[in-house]
């Protein structure tokens, strides 16, 4: 099952699609509770009991048992059952440590050291802005790259050196120099356009396609689709939701049986999507949840969101 944060969350649509293209089922904290160490989702037929679950929620509001004791998206003691080996986290607790985009920078290295290849696809330019002399490069460029703090997600904290204002700039060079290792610098990438329908006009906007690929343990595929995430406002290079950008949808031109069209002669044809009609969490706690907590159940989903994204940590 995929575990969300709730619908007020801005990446709901991406835990519906998810659920739904996996046929698997798609619950809040409060569809859950833990008995004698093992988790079970509550449904319209009694309990049934929970082996798996893809979680969308920060390790902080996972179980406030063992994190956040106010948090109100977990479930208590899901994190004993995974001790106990009752229940597998998908993406397990702490793996997060992958999303600091310093690691970005040493994956060509890995990819060599573990797997004694070399990669296929180059990474983009990177400097480690904690190495003093490719700081100094990022200093006297600011105003060319693109700066990323590396443990920011959803577009938060980044500064396209381009479009800042000098005021901009000059905050961002303070950060810099006060903490160097918390930034990671690269060249303004120019994302491919596709045609966009937006407030009433069709025009040009950027887009990123995220692909999902499943690891059985010996071997990666790609599954057929994707996500494409299209930022909204005209000329904007953010495509996360956290930020105001969309998703279009994503059609897969040829299969295995299907001969392969000439690279010159394919035709790649998209159209924006609209509100997705989004599958509702299996069930929920019966009678009208009182109001201060309501509330505070939302602020929780919509600060994951801006803590996380697309794709990897959680949201």
């Amino acid at each position: 099952m995929v575990l969300t944060p709730g619908v007020f969350n801005g990446a709901y649509f991406e835990h519906a699609l998810l659920a739904r293209t996996m046929g698997v089922e798609l619950v809040e904290g409060r569809d859950l509770e833990c008995r004698r160490g093992r988790v079970m989702m509550r449904t319209t037929k009694g309990l049934e009991p929970v082996h798996v679950i893809y979680r969308r929620v920060d390790d902080e509001f996972l179980d406030p048992v063992h994190f956040r004791a106010d948090s109100m998206l977990g479930c208590p003691g899901m994190i004993d059952a995974a001790r106990a080996g009752n229940l597998t986290l998908a993406n397990a607790v702490g793996n997060g440590v992958a999303d600091d985009k310093l690691v970005y920078t040493y994956l060509p290295d890995l990819i060599r050291y573990y797997l004694s290849e070399e990669p296929v696809i180059r990474n983009v330019d990177t400097w480690r802005v904690g190495d003093k002399e490719a700081r100094e490069e990022v200093l006297d460029r600011l105003d060319e790259l693109v700066l990323k703090p590396v443990d920011g997600s959803g577009g938060k904290g980044i500064v396209i050196g381009p479009r800042a204002t000098k005021a901009e700039l000059d905050e961002l060079r303070g950060k810099v120099i006060e903490d160097p290792r918390a930034w990671i610098a690269q060249p303004v990438v120019q994302l491919s356009t596709v045609p966009t329908f937006v407030d009433g006009e069709l025009g040009p906007r950027h887009v990123d396609l995220r692909p999902f690929a499943v690891n059985d343990g010996s071997r990666v595929w790609v599954l057929p689709g994707g996500l494409t995430r299209v930022a909204l406002a005209k000329g904007e290079l953010i495509v996360n939701s956290s930020r105001g950008g969309g998703s279009k949808d994503t059609w897969v031109l040829a299969g295995p049986s299907m001969p392969v069209a000439d690279e010159t002669d394919e035709v790649e044809v998209e159209v924006a999507a609209g509100p997705a009609e989004v599958a509702a969490p299996v069930a929920s706690s019966p009678g009208p949840a009182p109001s201060e907590p309501a509330n505070q159940q939302q602020e929780q989903q919509q600060q994951q969101c801006a803590l996380t994204s697309e794709g990897t940590s959680p949201c």
